[in-house]
Parts: C-alpha cells; sequence; structure tokens
C-alpha cells in the first residue's frame, strides 16, 4: 500500500516538474524570438523559438497548450516591450511600482494572443500535417494582433528576417509571409528531428527559391535628391514647457540656416516645434522666407481646425503640395480610451497635448522636391498595409517620429528595422527623422545607407532615388500571406475531423 502511495506521488512531483519545465521552457523561446530582432539580429533563431514552442506543446490538452503559449507571450512582450515601463515611468510621471504593474497588465493582455490561437489549435488538430495548422494559426494571431483593439503588430516573427537569407520574400507577400515562413521552417524542423525525412525537401524550398528571386521590384522614377534630415535631441520632460519651446525653435531653425545650399529636402522630425500650427506661424513663416530657392522642408507639428479638432500632422514649407494627418493613433499616447473613466486617476493617462483625431483614409501623398513622397507619422510605419496603400502612389517614403519615449531602451532599434522592412516590401527609399534617432536613410533593399547617433543634435545628409512600379505585396498587401495562413488552418482542422471519423468507424 505505501508503495503504491509513493508511486502516486511520485508521478504527481514529476507532472508539476513537467508542467513547470515546459512553462519555462515556453518563456526561454519568447526571449529568443525577442534575441531575433534587433537590436541583437539574431534572426535565424526565430525558427528555433517556434521549434521550441511546437514541441513544447504537442499532445497537450487544449488548456495545457493555452497556458503554455501565454507563457510564451508573456516571454516575448516581457522582454521585447520592456520600453513600455521606460514610457510610463520615466516620462509619463508614473511611479516605478506602479509603472511596474501597468507594464505587465500590458505583457499579460498581448500573451493572450499566443494562449488563445494554441489552446484553439491543440483542439482542432490532431492530423499528420498539424505543422502546417501551426504555422497557420501562428500568422493568423499575428495577423489578429494587427488590427483588434487599434492593433499593436509589434515583434512579427517575419520583421526579425530582414537581414536574412528570407528577406527576397518580403516584396512578395510582406512581413505575414515572412512569418508564415519561419514558422513552417520550425515546425518542419521539430519533424525533421522526428526522423521524417521528408520534411527536409519544404525546407530547402523555403530558404533556396529567394536565390532567384528578383533583387530589386522597382526602377528609379528620376534622378537622386539630397536630403537633410534634422535631429533635435530635446529634452522630452521639457519639451511642452515654454523653455522647451523656445529651445526647439532655437535648435531648429539654427540647423537649417546652417544647412548647405544643394540640399533640395529638408525634413524635422515628429512635432519638432511643440506648439500648434498657428502657435508657429511666424516661426515658419521666417524660415519659408529663408529658404534657398529650389529647398523644400517638411515638418511634424500639431494641427488645430477651426471645430476645434487636433491632428498629428506633416506640412511643407517652400513650393511644397499637399499635407498629411496621422491616421492610425496610439492609444493612451494620442488619445484616451475610457477617458471618463482614467482621466485623472493616474499622471500617465494625462496626456501632455489634447486628444488627437485621426486623419482621413485615402489622402494623397505629398510633393516636394519634384518627388511624390508617402507619409507615415511614427506609430503608423508598424502598419504593412497602411504603409503599402501610401506606396502604391509615392515614388518615395517618409516617416517621422518622436522615438524620445524609449528612452535609452531596445524600442528605437525595434521601430527602425521595421521602417527597414517597409522600405523592401515596397521596393522604396524611405527616409527617418526622428527627434533623438535613429535617424536614418533607407535605400529600397531595406539597407541603412546612412545613419546618425542617437542621442545627439545632428543632421544627416544624403542622396535617396524616387522609385516607380509596384511590388507585389504593395499591389496586394498582406492578405495573400494571411489567407493562406487561414487555409493551412482549415487544411490542419479538416484533417482531424476526417481522422477522428475514421478512428470511430474503425473501432465499430
Amino acid at each position: 500500500m505505501d508503495s503504491v502511495n509513493q508511486t502516486e506521488k511520485y508521478a504527481i512531483f514529476s507532472g508539476r516538474i513537467a508542467s513547470i519545465s515546459g512553462c519555462f521552457l515556453a518563456l526561454v523561446a519568447g526571449v529568443l524570438t525577442t534575441l531575433s530582432a534587433a537590436p541583437f539580429f539574431l534572426w535565424w533563431l526565430g525558427p528555433v523559438a517556434v521549434a521550441l514552442v511546437y514541441w513544447n506543446i504537442h499532445a497537450l490538452t487544449p488548456a495545457l497548450a493555452a497556458l503554455r503559449g501565454w507563457c510564451y507571450g508573456v516571454g516575448l512582450f516581457g522582454s521585447g516591450t520592456s520600453w513600455v515601463f521606460v514610457a510610463i515611468h520615466d516620462y509619463g510621471g508614473t511611479g516605478a511600482p506602479l509603472a511596474l504593474l501597468l507594464t505587465l497588465l500590458f505583457v499579460a493582455f498581448l500573451a493572450l494572443f499566443f494562449a488563445i490561437p494554441f489552446g484553439f489549435y491543440r483542439r482542432i488538430t490532431g492530423s499528420p500535417l498539424a505543422f502546417l495548422s501551426f504555422a497557420g494559426v501562428w500568422v493568423v494571431s499575428e495577423w489578429l494582433r494587427t488590427w483588434l483593439f487599434t492593433g499593436f503588430p509589434w515583434l512579427l516573427l517575419g520583421t526579425s528576417q530582414i537581414d536574412s537569407p528570407l528577406a527576397s520574400w518580403a516584396p512578395i507577400g510582406g512581413v505575414y509571409l515572412l512569418s508564415l515562413i519561419v514558422a513552417l521552417t520550425g515546425t518542419l524542423g521539430v519533424e525533421l528531428l522526428r526522423r521524417r525525412w521528408w520534411a527536409l525537401a519544404p525546407i530547402a524550398i523555403l530558404w533556396l527559391v529567394p536565390i532567384v528571386l528578383p533583387n530589386q521590384w522597382t526602377t528609379p522614377a528620376g534622378e537622386p535628391i539630397k536630403v537633410a534630415l534634422l535631429q533635435g535631441n530635446l529634452d522630452q520632460n521639457i519639451k511642452w514647457s515654454a523653455q522647451g519651446q523656445r529651445d526647439a525653435t532655437n535648435i531648429y531653425t539654427t540647423m537649417t540656416r546652417e544647412q548647405p545650399s544643394d540640399i533640395d529636402l529638408i525634413v524635422w522630425p515628429e512635432a519638432a516645434l511643440p506648439m500648434f500650427e498657428q502657435e508657429a506661424k511666424p516661426i515658419l513663416e521666417r524660415v519659408q522666407s529663408e529658404l534657398r530657392p529650389g529647398t523644400h522642408l517638411l515638418t511634424g507639428i500639431l494641427q488645430r481646425d477651426d471645430q476645434g479638432l487636433h491632428y498629428n500632422s506633416v506640412i511643407g514649407l517652400g513650393d511644397v503640395q499637399g499635407e498629411y494627418r496621422k491616421a492610425h493613433l496610439v492609444p493612451f499616447g494620442e488619445y484616451l480610451p475610457l477617458k471618463r473613466l482614467l482621466a485623472g486617476t493616474i499622471a500617465f493617462f494625462d496626456l501632455p497635448t489634447p486628444s488627437i483625431i485621426p486623419g482621413p483614409d485615402g489622402q494623397p501623398p505629398i510633393r516636394a522636391a519634384d518627388t511624390v513622397i508617402g507619409n507615415a507619422i511614427c506609430y503608423e510605419i508598424i502598419f504593412a498595409d497602411s504603409v503599402a496603400k501610401q506606396a502604391r502612389n509615392a515614388e518615395l517614403l517618409l516617416t517621422v517620429s518622436n522615438d524620445t519615449w524609449f528612452g535609452r531602451s531596445i524600442g528605437p532599434h525595434q521601430h527602425l528595422q521595421m521602417a527597414r522592412l517597409r522600405a523592401l516590401e515596397n521596393g522604396r527609399s524611405l527616409i527617418r527623422a526622428t527627434s533623438n534617432g535613429v535617424t536614418a536613410i533607407i535605400d529600397p533593399q531595406g539597407r541603412i545607407t546612412a545613419s546618425a547617433q542617437q542621442f545627439e543634435k545632428t543632421s544627416l545628409t544624403g542622396k535617396v532615388t524616387p522609385m516607380q512600379g509596384l511590388t507585389p505585396f504593395t499591389r496586394t498587401g498582406s492578405s495573400p500571406a494571411w489567407l493562406l495562413a487561414a487555409l493551412l488552418t482549415v487544411i490542419g482542422f479538416q484533417l482531424n475531423i476526417f481522422q477522428s471519423k475514421s478512428n470511430s468507424l474503425d473501432e465499430k
């Protein structure tokens, strides 16, 4: 009797150890995914992380698979979005304990985007082609994360592949196709380790096809233009004070005067002057009067219209046609969800600027320096389909940003990596002007041709070539990739039903 009790106790103990080990392994896989992306650039860890998760939830109940999926999400977002704490604590005026609590709640919520899909995966599949449905579920979950609750497509699996041999797939299917290929590589790798040698063939195809894909899908639309991107490195903590306004005015007007005479386009970052356009009008008029013939200037600025509505915008000086108003806003940064409930409760929720209104859909591009420019302000650059819509009618991509909120975290490097992928997806050069870095010039292959040092007051000059023509991704957007992922998920589901019916017939 005692030996039986001892056996039961040992079995329970072993089960608990296995459960804890599985959750820990899932956490580790999440951290490995962060390491695959900027600023670590260990892109090969992406498939490894997928393989660990796929193996880790094999044969589990849906509930346990969901738990380990949640642990993976905690590892990913806990390590990869740690900059949220910096934004809330260092610049949001929130005490460390509360800032930590808010960050943990943010991470715990985002982790559900893995918990629910992985639990669903274990419920719908048990077929020999489970590796297909797992990869499909992974990408469908990324797509859902892109638009649910306004969307947060940060740390998508495919983003890390900008420097890998898979990068040539990006102009064809974008970041979600890259995610699907990485996920398939991970699951097929597990099948290969199980001595299913057939898995080697699809892995080889996925990784060798990029060798024969076109290196460039677009062509020059004209002569290169010379740009100057100004990085003021203003202190975010005093930016919106009277002193901050004076500092910003002095820095950007002085740096503009100092630019060489052959500059075609000068760019100031997002909200470069911490005031509304109406208040900045005398300053802007003075700057415009000092611009040399043939030089154009674009700047991020806040606008207030006749109805008192506020916009985060890009406007131009000189012979510039058009303006752009930010369409995809940052929740809790530019507007406050549940304002009546949250306003006044925590300092972080008391925005330093009035609540911003999104700009309309389908805004035409800006024309400056004889170039048609598609725009994305800060957060918008992480939304692949929004940028593709801009690129369809543009020869050059521009993003202005205030990455000061990230502090000295990994956030600015992740943000830059996503901007690089947008350039590659659309075959467009991209110029990126930020308040304190990383300011950069990116070519149509997503390579950084010039960049400025972070946390320095400086100007970055270089040449960019306007491009014409459309990549397959620019034409179609992400829909083919996520529809393929959904199809793989459905295939796994249907095979599972077929297998269940066959088993039932065999039992009879």
